[in-house]
């Protein structure tokens, strides 16, 4: 059997009491928990170049670890030469050990090789306690080599928790070390 994820045993052990302590839950079962991690990447070459797809779809998997699933336009649309049911990105849903993994190179890897890094954005709560944020680049993380990069391209990144409201899920995630801006700096 593996060992557990860094990430899952600090919730288990430190984060949830915290928060126990801090909203005065009553039941463990109140506690706000991480859920899942959706990764998104759209791919703007797709339209021209049908092998953008599949080799961003290569990337993700070496990222998250898990296999992405093609995302497909929905509508046809004439001015941006989209036809039905054409390839546009990729998605991945993290749950589980890959979610705590994922979250923990995030935090400690990545992040901190983002050039001019000042925090993610507080604000980028949606009020029911998921927070959403954005990279330029897949090269952040160690998995991907450079050299082989032909274009570079962002992701969306969506973690949803159980919090009931933005403060419990910012709260959550400042336990894992989530690096938030400081408030007086961002606008």
């Amino acid at each position: 059997m593996s060992a557990q994820p860094r990430f899952k045993e600090r919730y288990e052990k430190q984060i949830k009491n915290q928060l126990k302590e801090q909203y005065g839950y009553k039941n463990d079962m109140q506690i706000p928990r991480l859920e899942k991690i959706v990764i998104n990447m759209s791919i703007t070459d797709a339209v021209t170049d049908r092998k953008a797809v599949e080799k961003a779809m290569g990337e993700l998997a070496l990222i998250t670890g898990q296999q992405p699933v093609m995302t497909r336009a929905k509508k046809s649309n004439a001015s941006f030469k989209l036809r039905e049911g054409m390839p546009l990105g990729c998605k991945v849903t993290l749950r589980r050990e890959r979610m705590y993994e994922f979250l923990d190179r995030l935090v400690t890897i990545a992040l901190p090789r983002v050039r001019d890094f000042r925090g993610v954005n507080h604000k980028s709560f949606d009020g029911s306690g998921n927070y959403a944020m954005g990279i330029k680049e897949q090269i952040i993380f160690p998995e991907i080599s450079y050299d082989k990069v032909e274009k570079i391209h962002g992701m969306d990144i969506i973690i949803c928790t159980t919090a009931a409201n933005d403060d419990e899920a910012r709260e959550l995630l400042r336990g894992f070390d989530l690096p938030f801006q400081d408030k007086r700096e961002s606008k």
